[in-house]
């Protein structure tokens, strides 16, 4: 927990850095191309002082870094790191050898979401219901086809045949994330509205782009593989 505490509190400080107009043209300056306070106070049309002041809490922040010129040796330049950028970004999630999403009936959304993922990673990924039902919604099937995605009409499936050790199970409805209460324990819920309560070509396709959007956010975080 406190590795956790000092991550976050080193990412506070990157997002506090960020927080100013001038500081975050800066860092978009550096983004390219190293240069000298002098260049960015010129570009920026900054006063040098300001520039001095905002260089300083950049560096402190871990987010630029000094040089001297092996031209000029009194010229300093500035340079972008990356990699505390890089900081930034959504955490990661280790370790995982599938994906499985789960929704009640394993009709709809747990369909539509484990298709998106195969064709978004190119990787494993399955899905299971609380109380499937016998068949995939005629629905689901009609939206996948328009999206060119396959759906298998009879392959629904109970969570207890499906979910295995080292699965990144993620509940794409709110029953089965409050239901799954036992040794199957969603990791990421996805509070997806239900297309089959109002049962129209439109929920269906709300729902669809609901789950695409999530599953592009969440594939660069996920790395597969066993755990260290």
């Amino acid at each position: 927990m406190e590795v956790e505490l000092s991550a976050l509190a080193g990412r506070a400080r990157i997002h506090a850095a960020l927080g100013d107009p001038a500081r975050l043209a800066i860092v978009d300056a550096l983004t390219l191309g190293d240069a000298s306070p002098g260049e960015i106070a010129h570009t920026l049309d900054l006063p040098t002082n300001l520039v001095a002041h905002h260089v300083k809490v950049l560096t402190d922040a871990g987010l630029v870094t000094k040089g001297r010129s092996e031209g000029d040796r009194r010229r300093t330049y500035l340079r972008l790191r990356p990699e505390t950028l890089a900081a930034l970004a959504t955490p990661r999630l280790t370790g995982v050898e599938r994906v499985v999403f789960v929704c009640t009936h394993n009709s709809a959304r747990s369909q539509l979401a484990a298709a998106l993922w195969k064709r978004r990673t190119n990787s494993a990924a399955a899905s299971a219901g609380t109380k499937p039902a016998l068949r995939v919604h005629p629905r689901a099937i009609a939206v996948a086809h328009r999206h060119h995605l396959d759906l298998d009409p009879t392959g629904t499936a109970h969570v207890s045949e499906v979910v295995r050790g080292n699965d990144l199970v993620i509940a794409v409805c709110d029953n089965a994330h409050e239901d799954l209460t036992g040794p199957v324990r969603p990791r990421l819920h996805w509070s997806v509205p239900d297309p089959v309560r109002v049962d129209t070509d439109e929920a269906f396709e709300s729902a669809y782009a609901d789950l695409a959007d999530r599953v592009d956010r969440l594939a660069p975080a996920v790395i597969p593989g066993d755990p260290q």
